[in-house]
């Protein structure tokens, strides 16, 4: 019979496989933040945002989020989440699911927003709608960062894993019980 902390290892090919999922969700997400702005060069709000490229935005969010919560579904139906590093794993991958869910919502709201901004005469409302779009616009990406930490703590906690596998092959090989001390020189016997 194996011991306790040997039913608990997740097979290492399907960590190195999931550890390679996890990181190159977390770099997509890492560099979407970066890369979609609606700010101008001077860091204003254009008098014009396109509405289509923010939409595509919200798509392009809507799409790493399925595939977010695409990985999280696969892993908790896996037998591994249930191990003590598994359960720590789905933790981490359930909130990156939950975080770029937000982000695809913001990402939304961002472009509903830049629709109704050429619609609105009145200047409250527009600077109302500005800074709106401008605040819906920052949080999707902070959730999309959030999301990539996530994702970066749920490879940590499989790289880890591996790291006790690599430790525990280094041990030597037991077969049976351990065998009894010796018995101490010059002691009495009975």
């Amino acid at each position: 019979m194996k011991p306790d902390f040997q039913r608990d290892l997740i097979p290492s090919d399907e960590v190195l496989q999931l550890i390679g999922a996890v990181n190159a969700m977390k770099d997509k997400l890492l560099n979407a933040a970066q890369q979609w702005e609606l700010l101008d060069e001077n860091g204003h709000v254009p008098a014009t945002p396109s509405y289509a490229a923010l939409l595509q935005h919200a798509t392009d969010a809507q799409d790493l989020s399925r595939d977010v919560l695409r990985l999280t579904a696969d892993f908790a139906r896996s037998p591994h989440h249930t191990t003590r590093a598994g359960s720590t794993v789905l933790k981490h991958l359930g909130t990156a699911a939950t975080m770029s869910s937000y982000a695809a919502l913001h990402f939304t709201e961002t472009a509903e927003c830049a629709l109704a901004l050429p619609r609105s005469a009145n200047p409250t409302d527009r600077h109302y709608l500005a800074n709106r779009m401008v605040i819906d616009h920052a949080s999707a990406g902070a959730f999309l960062r959030r999301t990539s930490e996530s994702l970066r703590d749920a490879a940590k906690e499989l790289d880890d894993h591996l790291g006790f596998q690599r430790f525990l092959a280094t041990l030597p090989r037991q077969e049976g019980p351990p065998a009894p001390p010796p018995p101490r020189p010059g002691g009495r016997h009975r």
